[in-house]
């Protein structure tokens, strides 16, 4: 078992977003020139990407459609996924990581997030208002 937050240097929050959504930010914050994104993780059900973002975000955070969680630097514990057998029939994966920490920046910037966000959101409202 590993502990996220005790693969970064201090606590951190984390927001959570729908997984089409967070994909689309995922993309848009690797293709900009500017920083990158911190460690990603999934639920078990796929439903839901969550960004690690610097401790004291969720006080502020206000974008519709997700959500931001004070950790209150106790982290949140997931299995290494290399140990993970492959669920069978209706079993959920588990959580894991998207991009893991170590392989990205120690948390993502919760005001480039904040606009990852809003352009994923036109982007997918666009491509569903094309049918």
């Amino acid at each position: 078992m590993s502990e996220i937050g005790s693969q970064s240097a201090e606590p951190w929050d984390l927001v959570t977003v729908p997984v089409r959504q967070g994909l689309e930010a995922v993309d848009i914050l690797r293709r900009g020139g500017g920083p990158t994104v911190g460690p990603v993780v999934h639920d078990g059900t796929c439903d839901t990407l969550g960004f690690l973002v610097p401790p004291g975000t969720a006080a502020a955070w206000d974008v519709p459609g997700s959500a931001c969680t004070r950790t209150s630097g106790r982290g949140l514990r997931l299995p290494e996924l290399p140990e993970l057998p492959e669920p069978t029939g209706d079993t959920p994966r588990p959580a894991g990581w998207l991009l893991p920490p170590g392989e990205s920046e120690p948390v993502t910037d919760p005001a480039v997030l904040r606009q990852a966000l809003g352009e994923a959101a036109r982007l997918i409202e666009a491509a569903d208002g094309c049918h």
